[in-house]
């Protein structure tokens, strides 16, 4: 007898059904397990690798250590990890937009802080508006 999809699953199906449901909802879990760990030793090694690029700007603004105290604390910054962080990201390389950036993307912002509609889409959006209203009057006269 042929299986058909509106036949429903014996006992036994269902069971071995739910079982591989189990198992590959273990193997989702372990693999995000995975991925949140190396994610976690990528920040800590960023976060290391900040801490020791810090220390060695910092160490040749307080020369003078003899002045402080041994059991003195170090002066904390004023900007946070992240910010500092957000500071020595690598900046990307401005090269020329392709033809798809431009239209969707913009240089200049409004004063609300949102990016205007590049000159691109605006000739479009006239475009369609034009084409919409010749349908109308078209199905108007007709």
């Amino acid at each position: 007898m042929v299986d058909s999809p509106a036949t429903p699953l014996t006992d036994d199906e269902r069971a071995e059904l739910e079982a591989l449901r189990a198992e590959k909802a273990k193997r989702e879990e372990e693999e995000r397990a995975r991925a949140e760990r190396a994610e976690l030793e990528a920040l800590r090694a960023e976060r290391v690798a900040h801490a020791s690029a810090a220390s060695a700007v910092a160490a040749p603004v307080s020369a003078p250590a003899e002045e402080k105290p041994a059991n003195a604390p170090a002066p904390r910054t004023p900007t946070s990890v992240s910010t500092q962080a957000a500071a020595n990201a690598p900046q990307p390389v401005q090269t020329e937009k392709s033809f798809g950036e431009r239209m969707v993307t913009s240089d200049s912002v409004d004063d609300d802080g949102i990016p205007t509609m590049p000159m691109a889409q605006k000739i479009i959006v006239a475009i369609c508006l034009l084409a919409v209203t010749g349908f109308v009057i078209y199905n108007f006269v007709k």
